[in-house]
This record gives structure tokens, sequence and C-alpha cells, in this order.
């Protein structure tokens, strides 16, 4: 048995390397080429940036073992055992709970949020826009597993959302107009789309004439509509 679990923890590291590999390499060897034909960098910067591509390169394949070994099983047992509770109120509680959580927690978001922060002399809160997409994605987290419960096609789902976005469009101030859409892009972090797509898989997969192919996915899509949302309605709140 623990043979067998070595055996698949090698595996999962080689094909999470391989693929970090195919990822990185490129761009690097773009970077490298550029700061010594083009810019003639100093060795010791060169030699930066190499130290830098290999720490992301080792932090990467990690995360991307965490994420098939932990946050995918994870995900997907959540949303199956929330399916059978039975319980609808429960299922809104939890699955926003999480999806709130793990938006706080992206590390994507959080870099835009502190960008945004910097770049507008602290006149725009980074606690008040990291809330208003994460209540974002949580809402349309909400709505997207209780799509998959009641059977509503998503396409009046997407059809109602954007037309509510290009009406609040016209009462938002220009430079949260701006955010949000970025904010919305930012939200397919690392650590939100794992976690989202596995619980939509997990509750349409436990539940009798649900495909997790049709049903369990499209959630990211949707899912970036709310923090659009958030951020337009925390601009006109704020203004």
């Amino acid at each position: 048995m623990l043979a067998w679990g070595y055996q698949a923890m090698r595996d999962q590291f080689k094909d999470a390397l391989k693929e970090t590999i195919l990822s990185i390499a490129p761009i690097t060897l773009i970077v490298l080429m550029i700061q010594i034909l083009l810019m003639g960098s100093p060795l010791d910067s060169i030699a930066t940036f190499g130290f830098g591509a290999v720490m992301v390169g080792v932090g990467f394949t990690l995360f991307l073992m965490g994420v098939k070994i932990g946050m995918l099983p994870m995900g997907e047992g959540i949303g199956s055992e929330l399916s059978s509770r039975g319980s609808v109120l429960f299922i809104v509680v939890v699955i926003f709970s999480i999806s709130f959580l793990v938006t706080v927690a992206d590390p994507v978001v959080r870099a835009l949020t502190i960008v945004i922060n910097d770049v507008s002399s602290d006149s725009i809160s980074r606690n008040a826009l990291l809330f208003a997409m994460a209540f974002g994605v949580g809402i349309f987290m909400v709505l997207s597993m209780l799509r998959i419960i009641y059977n509503v096609p998503i396409k009046y789902l997407y059809a109602a959302s954007y037309l509510l976005v290009i009406l609040l469009s016209f009462f938002t101030p220009a430079e949260y107009l701006s955010i949000s859409f970025d904010a919305g892009g930012m939200t397919t972090g690392p650590m939100t789309v794992p976690v989202i797509l596995a619980m939509g898989i997990g509750v349409s997969t436990v539940m009798a004439g649900r495909s997790p192919l049709s049903d369990g996915f499209g959630l990211i899509g949707f899912a970036t509509i709310g923090p659009i949302l958030g951020v337009m309605l925390l601009g006109v709140l704020l203004n």
C-alpha cells in the first residue's frame, strides 16, 4: 500500500513537472534571449532572472500536485456530499462560504487589489474591493448550483446577467467600470477555478438526470460575472 502511494505521488510529480516545463520554458527562453541579445543585461541580472524562473517552476509544480491530489478531490467530495444532504439552504450557505473564502485567498485576486490600491493612492480600498469580488463570486456560485439542482438552462442566466452588467455600466464611475472587467478575469485564478469546477462536477454527478459534462461546466464563465457586478455596485455605492 505504501509502495503504491509512493508510486502514485511520483507519477503525479512527473506529470506536474512536465506541465510546468512546457508552460514556463518557452517564455523563459524568450526573456533570456532578449536580455542577452537585445538588452545586453549584466550577468547578475540574468542569473537573478534564471533563479527566479527555477523557483517559479518548483512552486508551480508543487501547486499542480496539490490541486490534483487535494483540491480537486476535496471539491468533488464536498459537492457530492452537499447534494446528498437534501437541504437547499444548507447547500446555499456552504457553497457561498467556500466560494467567498477561496476567492479571498486566491493570490491572483490579492495581487490585483494590491496593484489597484497602489495606483489609486489608497483612494480605492483594497479590502472593499477584495470583499466585493469575493461576494460576487459567492452569489454567482450559489446561482450556478441552484441552476444544476433545478435544471435551469444556463443560457438564460447568462443573458440576464450580462443584461444587468450592461444596464449597470451606465451608472458606474469610469474607474470602477474599468476595474470591474479585470476583476472578472482575475477570479479565474489558480485556487478559485479548481474548487469551483470540482464542486460543480460533484453536485451534477450525484444528481439523477444531470450530466457532469453539460451541467458541471460553464460555471467559471458564469462565476466571473459576479465580481464584475460586485465591483460595479461598489463604485455606485461609494460615489
